[in-house]
């Protein structure tokens, strides 16, 4: 797999033949500069390869998960008035009747 767009391949690179003139560089040079461009480009190509599989993969997983649950609507809450009613015998009998006649207005 390769980035679009992209016209050289590390191979191109080493195998590309410059015309050499009366004045031109010094080719060893030039060789070993060459030679770490190939190595850099052979490195990036292999980490766009391994995180274009790591997305396949994640769209893989993300096309194969289970729809979300939607949480059932809550039903109106019974209100259990025999509780209600001991709790307030209850807040008679601690607090007396003046606390409760005057929680009550």
């Amino acid at each position: 797999m390769s980035v679009k767009g992209v016209r050289l391949s590390g191979k191109d690179i080493l195998e590309k033949d410059f015309k050499t003139g009366m004045r031109g560089y010094n080719q060893e040079e030039v060789d070993e500069f060459l030679d770490i461009i190939i190595q850099d480009y052979d490195l990036l190509q292999q980490e766009i390869n391994r995180l274009q599989a790591e997305l396949d993969k994640l769209k893989k997983n993300n096309n194969h998960e289970q729809p979300t649950r939607v949480r059932a609507p809550q039903q109106p809450t019974q209100v259990n008035y025999d509780i209600l009613k001991r709790l307030s015998n209850l807040e008679k009998a601690v607090f007396g009747k003046k606390f409760v006649d005057s929680a009550e207005n």
